[in-house]
């Protein structure tokens, strides 16, 4: 006979959350922890062993980031359920987790209903976002996509690159810079460097290190 119960993995490079998250489910007859690691690329193996029918899984992981897990995951099993669990709820951080395949997206600080309902919904094959990452995720679906050598400008304009520094570092020419700030400026909704710095880092495109 199938289990009776929906088998879960943890994914977090924090053990005192995953322990957390252990606890906290574990009075839930039809769920059960089968498997638990810290890394992005141990993700990938432990659901290639354990195939496990719904994935908590974090974003910020050594090894592959939980959206590259997430990739990797449904690459091989594409009908692979996760659910992301974060502390990040940037615009650009929802987005690419729900564009890697993410069927839901709980912050850390979530209620225990909320994430107990949330993995039985998903294991049923519903998407659920809480309303404020719903918000957000249509904030972001109506900014326009930034090409690679946009993302490649936006980086260095956020380091404090100047327009000569931009261009010897990418082997461009500055009249080219100059061209792709403008772009920049018109998709991000603003006028100058330092407002596109600003929102670049808000939005959670470019992340500080």
């Amino acid at each position: 006979m199938p289990p009776t119960y929906i088998r879960l993995l943890i994914v977090d490079d924090h053990p005192a959350f995953r322990a957390g998250l252990v606890a906290l489910l574990a009075d839930q007859k039809d769920l059960r922890v089968v498997a638990e690691c810290g890394d992005g690329r141990e993700a990938v193996e432990l659901y290639r062993r354990e195939r496990p029918d719904v994935v908590l899984m974090d974003l910020r992981l050594p090894g592959l980031s939980g959206v590259e897990a997430i990739l990797a995951i449904r690459q091989e099993f594409p009908d692979a359920r996760v659910i992301v669990v974060t502390t990040f709820d940037s615009d650009e951080d929802i987005y690419r987790a729900i564009q890697s395949g993410a069927k839901s997206y709980l912050m850390k600080d979530m209620s225990k209903p909320e994430i107990v309902g949330t993995i039985r919904a998903v294991h049923a094959g519903q998407e659920r976002l809480p309303a404020s990452i719903a918000g957000k995720l249509a904030e972001r679906r109506r900014r326009p996509e930034l090409t690679l050598r946009e993302m490649e400008v936006l980086q260095l304009l956020v380091k404090g690159r100047s327009n000569k520094e931009i261009a010897s570092g990418l082997s461009i020419a500055e009249d080219t810079v100059k061209s792709h700030l403008k772009t920049l400026f018109t998709k991000l909704g603003v006028q100058d460097r330092t407002a596109a710095a600003v929102n670049a880092i808000r939005y959670g495109i470019v992340t500080l290190p």
